[in-house]
């Protein structure tokens, strides 16, 4: 650990000089992941990061789970003093976007168009954004001859939009060797920055919720439309369905989150307490609607399927759930969602996995704090709670602790949050080379 300060921590040259081309040029491959198999994998954009590694002389390993969900896997770093005897850090970022209709946009999403200051495409903010940075700081680093201390484990990985069951879990699965070492991680939906009452706060992913995606399968018994049935399987679903979309879940703060609402609670003059979370949280402007969802456990309907003919009672009926879960509260939402659903339900899990929360403290969160007040020395740094899954919760499973720290300075104006899986999907190029100057200097700090 650098024993510098802020002000004395010094940057690579020119280590934002190609972010922005870097992201612009991952955004226009197309790597839309549908979720059932049908897009067109990571492969291309695969090959195109592998070969950005190899120009500066860092070999990359190509490897497939599954046939056309690829993963990028390099290792590099460690200067050859004691230093490089620390763990390794995973530095980790995915490939595949969720899918964009251009119809809807101004641009076309797979364009990689600049105008207004910002770089704009499907992937621009989850997360071609972070993985250009990743590229940009390593190559210009490895131009320069500046191999951080501690060793690097570099992974672009596959299918993370769908739950990385073809991506970092197959990697975990059966490229295990390239975590050997690890220990800490660092990767998306952290670092970003949101305005409260004039003060930039850099929120830091230091948990996530679990996650449980599950089909509902209500069956009765089939027969005419126009005759008396009180065995209906869509009525009983469509009863469990708003019953669970109506529901509201307690407030219940993670640690995490005590110490990020305390520190918005600073800025409004008060105390943060579980009776006034939710008007905190609103403190975040637009952010709130991101944040609002990370003090309660939650379960949307999102997928309803039944029928063929208006004149026929089906025998079956289906709905998707999108459940999610605070570290420390699982059990509760498991047996709230039990009894929500009722009798004569099956549930399936298509995805199920765990809640992620690591102690925002030591070393990493150190270099971290220092990495970003040394680019914005009057912003402040909380760590907080994501609300979404991320490949952390694979990598979580090996013993790695896992950060969401992909440093952006946003406008206040900015609705950030909203631009996640979201139409016109954007980002400012000099958010991306803050983000390029501040984890440069992260990778000397820790």
């Amino acid at each position: 650990m650098s024993d510098r300060s802020p002000s004395q921590e010094a940057t690579t040259p020119d280590v934002d000089a190609e972010v922005v081309d870097l992201c612009r040029d991952l955004i226009r491959i197309d790597t839309t992941n549908t979720g059932d198999g049908q897009g067109p994998g990571e492969r291309k954009a695969a090959e195109h990061v592998a070969g950005l590694l190899e120009e500066v002389g860092i070999t990359a390993e190509l490897y497939e789970g599954v046939p056309g969900r690829t993963n990028v896997l390099a290792r590099w770093g460690g200067d050859g003093s004691a230093a490089s005897d620390r763990d390794a850090l995973l530095v980790h970022g995915h490939l595949d976007v969720v899918p964009a209709d251009a119809a809807d946009w101004q641009v076309d999403p797979f364009s990689g168009e600049i105008q207004d200051g910002c770089l704009w495409g499907r992937g621009a903010v989850d997360m071609k954004d972070f993985d250009a940075i990743m590229l940009a700081v390593v190559r210009a680093r490895a131009r320069a001859g500046r191999l951080p201390a501690r060793p690097l484990v570099l992974a672009f990985t596959a299918d993370e939009e769908a739950g990385g069951h073809q991506g970092a879990e197959q990697v975990l699965l059966h490229r295990r060797e390239w975590l050997d070492g690890v220990t800490t991680a660092v990767g998306e939906v952290g670092g970003f920055s949101a305005t409260v009452r004039d003060q930039r706060l850099y929120l830091i992913q230091a948990a996530e919720k679990g996650m449980a995606w599950m089909r509902l399968t209500a069956t009765g018994t089939a027969g005419h439309g126009s005759m008396r049935n009180p065995d209906n399987a869509v009525t009983r679903l469509a009863a469990a369905v708003a019953r669970i979309g109506a529901h509201q879940w307690p407030v219940r703060l993670t640690p995490a989150m005590e110490v990020c609402l305390a520190a918005v609670a600073d800025l409004a003059g008060t105390e943060a307490t579980p009776e006034n979370a939710a008007d905190l949280i609103e403190e975040f402007g637009s952010a709130a609607r991101m944040l609002s969802a990370v003090i309660r456990n939650s379960a949307a309907p999102t997928m309803l399927d039944a029928g063929y003919k208006v004149n026929v009672i089906p025998g079956r009926a289906s709905a998707h759930v999108d459940g999610r879960f605070l570290p420390g509260h699982e059990d509760e939402f498991f047996a709230t969602l039990s009894e929500l659903v009722g009798d004569g339900i099956e549930i399936d899990f298509l995805s199920k996995q765990q809640a992620v929360e690591t102690p925002y403290a030591g070393d990493v969160a150190t270099a971290i704090t220092r990495s970003i007040l040394a680019e914005d020395p009057d912003g402040q740094v909380v760590p907080y709670l994501m609300p979404g899954g991320t490949d952390g919760k694979h990598w979580a499973k090996a013993g790695i602790a896992c950060y969401g720290f992909a440093p952006l300075r946003l406008p206040a104006d900015l609705d950030f949050t909203a631009l996640f899986h979201g139409v016109d999907e954007r980002v400012p190029t000099d958010a991306l080379e803050f983000g390029a100057r501040t984890f440069d200097r992260f990778l000397d700090l820790y």
